[in-house]
């Protein structure tokens, strides 16, 4: 082994190596150099004349300076916003509108990115405009929907006829590049079919020379059309609001925490405590009437609707022949306490507070009657406990359910009438009653009041109406303690269940409106865009102020009662040319409709083709039904008492929309996301044989097995499954312009 060099010896040997290796690279240079004259002499003497120039002139040297060309990628080729379908993807199941709003939520926030579609330049796609189109179905775009060759008339560009294979029978998708081509019908649906198969679940791709021409103005739009299902519970055979399943989504996701038995209790980091008014809490006429409450003649205003009311009364079997009082309420107004009388920071501004429960009995006329009433104050206090006999023989105690006995009736005198008068001294306009699925009591006392806080609204079950959580259930959850029924006791205490509610409405109060509703696992899309944040216009811009996006619905009547209430630009309309030209304002940020900055997500809903299919057939207040009926004055020849719509008038309805969609598209700016979906199918036979098993139910639970009027079989319980399945399919549509 030999010494070490010291740094002088180092510092040598580095400058030989050094000079070594720049005579190498010299000697290179030079050879690359001698070699590339050659060339470029030997090319010189091929193209020019090599003829020496005269001594005396003078000679024109050129030199070529070529740059090479700057390689482009594909990508930067083209900056434009896209979001395309790859024909290599590979779907395993039906679309359902949460995808879309997954698509959605992953453009205007930091949501997952979806797996069914790819989106390239997702920065440059600043808007998200979504419209409703109640009517589609996918049915129209492949010859499948009954009576289309009457339906587009002389608009088809091609017979479905002339669609079909030469052989009379129903053609097939043609496949092109990965995609299925609209060129065929066939007879037979998805619905019919007993397992889908797994070409159903791929877009279908738009041809203008295949569809009638009142549906071409969709292909000249979107490169697709895509099945999509509605959101659906198959274990209760229901379908879900497709609003709701595309404006509400899921909280994010907090830490996993241990699993815990029974019903998990609430984050309490979710939401923050807001000392709430109980009056906040008061039902509305809308809800009322939708959850079947008798509604009281406070809540009609004009002459119109006080015959109208009267109708409905007398229909309902709801009049003072019947047995039936009345609060005495002349007006709404009535209600209302000065705000000198109200004690600061009291929860119930000012109003008595009374928690009412009921327990029922059969009579042998097979009718649930009173048999005990409980009230209780707002501190606690028994304001009432009189158990009542019914006017008809009891057939039945239900003591399982009730906990009354014929020995606890058997010496009681007090009938439903003196029950009534005693509560019409008890309850003033200033009272709010308070109950758990207090329409059931209500029936059962035979009275009407206007305000009126259930706890089944203030908690609402976890998958949406109309479900109801159980007392019980609620009590377990948010108080934390059981209830007698849950301790072996058998039968029902309505004081127990009168304290429970008011415990319920008293924690309500104290934590705000958002506590112990969907909205703790649940918030609607509008309420997470304002928490987002929008991009900078350039890097240089991050002292400028936060921006956040802005949400916006338009939409029939008053939208901001009800799903439009956490937008931040609300607009109501009349007809769905207006729906059109206030989603166009709202996008393009006009004054007029109070929003300073151009709108970031719109959600809008065009309905003339759903009240022309007959898919609109119920309103919820008579200013909405008012818009219904209008639409038939637009349609000549309309009438709203047919139960269905001719050809001519139906296209016509069909050709709207689509011109309508068509419109909405040029309107808008460059490079927004356009979102078109139908919601789901006709609901008529599932709400046929949805209340065929409520009637089941109810005569069950108090008739003998051979006196039922109805039947409730594997048979109807099958055909409302089909029904279901049949109803939630749809259609979806997706583009950037």
């Amino acid at each position: 082994m030999g010494r070490k060099r010291n740094f002088t010896e180092y510092r040598n040997d580095d400058k030989i190596q050094k000079s070594s290796d720049e005579e190498q690279e010299l000697s290179h240079t030079s050879q690359h150099t001698l070699g590339a004259a050659a060339k470029h002499d030997e090319a010189t003497d091929a193209n020019h004349d090599t003829t020496p120039p005269h001594p005396d002139e003078w000679e024109e040297v050129s030199y070529s300076k070529r740059k090479k060309p700057k390689k482009i990628s594909p990508k930067e080729a083209d900056r434009r916003p896209a979001i395309t379908h790859s024909p290599q993807a590979r779907l395993q199941k039906h679309l359902v509108l949460s995808d879309f709003q997954t698509l959605i939520l992953y453009l205007l926030t930091d949501n997952p990115a979806p797996s069914w579609v790819s989106v390239s330049h997702r920065n440059a796609i600043t808007k998200v405009v979504t419209l409703m189109v109640p009517g589609l179905e996918l049915g129209m775009f492949n010859g499948q929907f009954p009576f289309i060759d009457e339906v587009a008339g002389n608009g088809m560009s091609g017979s479905v006829a002339s669609l079909q294979d030469t052989q009379g029978s129903p053609g097939k998708f043609e496949a092109s590049n990965g995609h299925r081509i609209l060129r065929a019908n066939s007879n037979t649906t998805s619905a019919d079919k007993p397992d889908a198969s797994p070409d159903d679940y791929y877009p279908v791709k738009l041809d203008s020379n295949a569809l009638p021409t009142i549906l071409q103005p969709f292909a000249s739009v979107f490169p697709h059309v895509w099945p999509v299902h509605a959101v659906c519970d198959d274990r209760y055979t229901r379908v879900f609001s497709p609003i709701f399943s595309i404006l509400t989504a899921h909280m994010p996701k907090a830490k996993e925490q241990k699993p815990m038995k029974g019903p998990k209790r609430i984050k309490k980091d979710i939401v923050d405590d807001r000392r709430t008014p109980i009056t906040e809490f008061v039902a509305t006429v809308e809800e009322l009437q939708e959850n079947e409450f008798p509604l009281h003649p406070a809540f009609a205003t004009t002459d119109s609707a006080r015959e109208a009311m009267l109708a409905m009364q007398q229909r309902n079997g709801q009049t003072a022949e019947e047995g039936w009082v009345d609060t005495r309420v002349k007006g709404l107004d009535e209600g209302e306490v000065p705000h000198a009388e109200m004690e600061a920071g009291s929860v119930t501004a000012g109003r008595r507070v009374i928690a009412l429960d009921c327990e029922m009995c059969k009579t042998v006329d097979d009718q649930l009657s009173l048999a005990r009433v409980s009230l209780l104050e707002w501190d606690g206090s028994l304001i009432l406990d009189q158990l009542v006999k019914p006017t008809m023989p009891i057939k039945d105690y239900l003591t399982l359910y009730s906990g009354i006995t014929q020995e606890m009736l058997d010496p009681v005198t007090t009938t439903l009438a003196d029950i009534q008068k005693r509560l019409l001294e008890i309850i003033t306009p200033q009272t709010i009653l308070i109950g758990h699925s207090l329409d059931c009591d209500l029936k059962a006392l035979k009275i009407s009041h206007p305000f009126i806080v259930d706890t089944a609204f203030l908690y609402p079950h976890p998958r949406g109406p109309p479900l109801k959580s159980a007392l019980q259930w609620l009590v377990q959850k948010y108080l934390h303690r059981d209830m007698k029924r849950n301790k072996g006791v058998a039968g029902h205490d309505s004081i127990e269940d009168a304290r429970a509610v008011l415990d319920l409405v008293k924690l309500k109060c104290a934590k705000g409106p958002i506590w112990g509703t969907a909205d703790a696992n649940h918030e609607s899309v509008l309420k997470r865009l304002r928490r987002t944040k929008r991009r900078k216009a350039t890097k240089s811009d991050t002292d400028a102020a936060d921006e956040f996006k802005v949400g916006a619905v338009v939409d029939w009547g008053d939208p901001a009662r009800g799903h439009g209430a956490a937008a931040d630009v609300t607009i109501g309309c009349e007809n769905d040319a207006q729906v059109v030209e206030g989603i166009r304002r709202v996008v393009n940020g006009d004054q007029d409709d109070g929003c300073l900055q151009p709108v970031d997500f719109v959600w809008g809903r065009l309905r003339e083709l759903e009240v022309i299919r007959r898919l609109w057939t119920e309103s919820k207040s008579r200013d909405t039904d008012m818009l219904r009926q209008a639409v038939y004055a637009r349609y000549p020849g309309a009438d709203p008492s047919d139960d269905a719509t001719g050809p001519e008038i139906l296209g016509n309805a069909i050709a709207k929309a689509a011109a309508h969609v068509a419109n909405m598209y040029a309107s808008l700016p460059a490079c927004p996301a356009f979102v078109v979906y139908s919601g789901h199918g006709d609901l008529t036979e599932v709400m046929r044989l949805q209340a065929l098993q409520r009637q089941f139910k109810s005569e069950y639970a108090t008739k003998k097995w051979d006196e039922l009027t109805v039947r409730w079989t594997d048979e109807e319980s099958q055909a409302l499954r089909r029904a279901v399945k049949k109803a939630r399919q749809g259609v979806g549509f997706v583009v950037v312009k």
